[in-house]
């Protein structure tokens, strides 16, 4: 019978329904155990993730019978994929399955920060009443410059335009948008720092991302934007918002990931409750309902794939 190991938490119901068909190990904390998954790995035909398990060269050199990966989000940043490629691993990742939850997450976090509900929560809770000393502004006409728009970025996309956003949209491999749905202009960088109150980064972590929003991108800022995070950490520069942030280079900012997760005490230190930021545990993309969503869909491509 074929064997799946999953490393990371999983839908209950979903994981009974491979039961039905496989034999399962499954062990929520075994991402936390590199030297174990090295060991059992030949057992396995299949091996699904979320973003935890870093699934290497020293996991897949031992990982003679594996045929398949799953997924369970969609940047494959932790998982080898050329050398799944050479050996003929399929890999799947759960495309679409959690962009409602990040553009969501993107949108509230552009009105949180946009209206400075997070300094007005610091104050009041402190007994002041900063009713008249924070000014807030409405998100209505405001410009929101997407980076990177694959999946998520077009939901995101959506999701603004109808709630009165003016989208700049910035991806090397697209050039034109054939969504007619989506009223957004196709744009380069320099042109989303100079004009977006608000930016929202989609790329996946690869050499030529990482830290690409750096000191360089935010002095071009003219507007004082909004940095909102989701995909990798290492995609921005941490040190350098910081920085701008005390600088009024940028007026506030929701970070999702990070360089380091989870996040150590000389970057969590830096963040004051006065300031006007947002910081979450890697969970844009996990609701109940995504969930759901990605466990089925990696559980039905399983099921496909050995059909």
């Amino acid at each position: 019978m074929t064997k799946i190991l999953i490393t990371e938490f999983i839908n209950q119901n979903s994981l009974e329904n491979l039961n039905k068909k496989f034999d399962v190990k499954y062990d929520e904390k075994l991402c936390e155990n590199k030297i174990e998954i090295e060991k059992i790995i030949k057992d396995y035909d299949v091996l699904i993730v979320r973003n935890k398990t870093q699934v290497n060269s020293d996991i897949l050199k031992n990982a003679s019978n594996l045929k398949f990966i799953g997924r369970l989000g969609v940047g494959l940043d932790n998982i080898d994929t050329e050398y799944c490629k050479n050996e003929n691993i399929h890999v799947q990742p759960a495309t679409g399955m959690n962009a409602d939850s990040v553009a969501e997450y993107v949108l509230s976090s552009s009105l949180s920060l946009i209206k400075k509900i997070p300094m007005f929560h610091g104050g009041t809770i402190k007994g002041e009443w900063p009713r008249t000393t924070i000014k807030s502004s409405e998100i209505n006409q405001k410009c929101l410059g997407i980076i990177g728009f694959g999946t998520i970025g077009k939901k995101v996309a959506e999701y603004s335009l109808k709630n009165g956003l003016n989208v700049l949209a910035y991806d090397p491999y697209i050039k034109e948008i054939n969504d007619k749905e989506i009223d957004a202009k196709l744009s380069n960088l320099n042109e989303i720092f100079e004009k977006s109150d608000i930016i929202s980064i989609h790329l996946p972590l690869t050499e030529e991302t990482k830290n690409i929003i750096n000191k360089s991108s935010f002095s071009k800022m003219k507007n004082k934007p909004i940095i909102i995070n989701t995909s990798r950490g290492s995609i921005i520069n941490e040190n350098d918002l910081i920085e701008a942030y005390h600088e009024n280079t940028v007026s506030g900012f929701a970070l999702d990931v990070f360089e380091n997760e989870p996040i150590k005490s000389e970057f969590y230190n830096k963040i004051k409750p006065d300031m006007n930021c947002i910081l979450t545990p890697h969970i844009s993309g996990v609701t109940t309902e995504s969930n759901i969503r990605v466990s089925d869909f990696i559980v039905k491509k399983t099921i496909d794939f050995f059909n």
